[in-house]
């Protein structure tokens, strides 16, 4: 019977090659897959998140400044005040911008401006000198035309100190732009919250800015009180409106005063002559006045007879 050959194991020397002793990995193959997994997953459920958030509008973003459009709506500010935005600036360069500006797309690779006129406004006079070339962001994907002036309109009733001119102003024009059919129907929209009184009151300065707007140098100017009466002026006399048109663009006033003091002498109107009252001469010689407004007058000497005006308080008592 053959012996079985035993085998010993290799001897190394100096001249034969080592070899790496095997390692088997302490971490099975499976575990491997299923991490690699895990890892996949939760990129893609981070990614939704972010995705979610963006068309949400709850995802801040750096935009180029140059790559937004600001005239995409029609503003409802009129004016910025030069001090407030000197403030503005002065903050917006010692702190940074703290508050993002609201877009949406707009074109292939531009974004039209919703809300944040004055702080769009503020960067970019800042990057002249040298400072930010962005500005931080949300992107709104609003529904339509509508739906954007009312998150205009919206943020800048919590932001903003607009005047009645000015949101009297953004209905008319959001109605111009095709937003909402009618003055009524943007006004209602675009002011759905805030009280019915006030709401009134931006109506009426709503016709206000249909009649003068192109003729007024300084709209803002307006008091709450002075619009009003002039809304009440041009709804009593529509000829006030061509009269008053061509009176300012005429004058041209240099200053608000002047201009504000134009249409508050159009309001009042020319001073009309006075009627003379009807005047009646009685027996006892007292003169009695009876006026156009229905107020009558006496005088005379002897009214002056504590026992003739007693007759006379009688007298008229006695009359039914």
């Amino acid at each position: 019977m053959a012996k079985r050959k035993r085998l010993s194991p290799a001897m190394l020397t100096p001249d034969a090659p080592a070899m790496a002793p095997e390692v088997k990995s302490a971490r099975p193959p499976i575990a491997d897959v299923a991490g690699d997994a895990a890892a996949t997953s939760a990129l893609l459920e981070l990614s939704d998140k972010i995705s979610t958030a963006r068309q949400e509008g709850r995802w801040i973003e750096q935009i180029p400044l140059d790559a937004i459009k600001t005239d995409y709506l029609v503003r409802d500010r009129v004016v910025a005040d030069a001090d407030d935005m000197d403030a503005l600036r002065d903050s917006l360069r010692a702190n940074g911008q703290q508050t993002a500006i609201e877009v949406e797309p707009y074109g292939p690779d531009g974004f039209g401006l919703i809300s944040g006129w004055r702080r769009l406004t503020a960067l970019r006079e800042l990057s002249r000198e040298g400072g930010v070339d962005t500005v931080l962001a949300i992107i709104r994907h609003p529904n339509d035309a509508a739906a954007s002036y009312l998150a205009m309109v919206e943020e800048n009733e919590i932001r903003a100190d607009l005047s009645f001119y000015e949101r009297g102003r953004i209905v008319a024009r959001a109605v111009d732009a095709g937003a909402y059919p009618t003055d009524k129907a943007a006004l209602s929209a675009l002011f759905h919250a805030v009280p019915r009184a006030k709401r009134s009151k931006i109506g009426s300065f709503v016709r206000v800015v249909r009649a003068f707007d192109d003729a007024l140098q300084f709209p803002t100017a307006f008091t709450e009180r002075g619009g009003l009466a002039l809304a009440g002026a041009i709804a009593a006399d529509a000829g006030l409106i061509k009269d008053l048109c061509k009176a300012l663009s005429k004058a041209k006033p240099a200053t608000a005063e002047a201009e504000q003091a134009m249409i508050a002498a159009a309001i009042k109107g020319p001073a009309k002559p006075a009627i003379k009252p009807d005047v009646i001469t009685l027996s006892s010689g007292v003169e009695c006045s009876v006026h156009a407004d229905g107020k009558i007058t006496l005088r005379g000497a002897a009214l002056k007879d504590n026992d003739f005006k007693n007759r006379l308080i009688q007298t008229l008592k006695s009359l039914d």
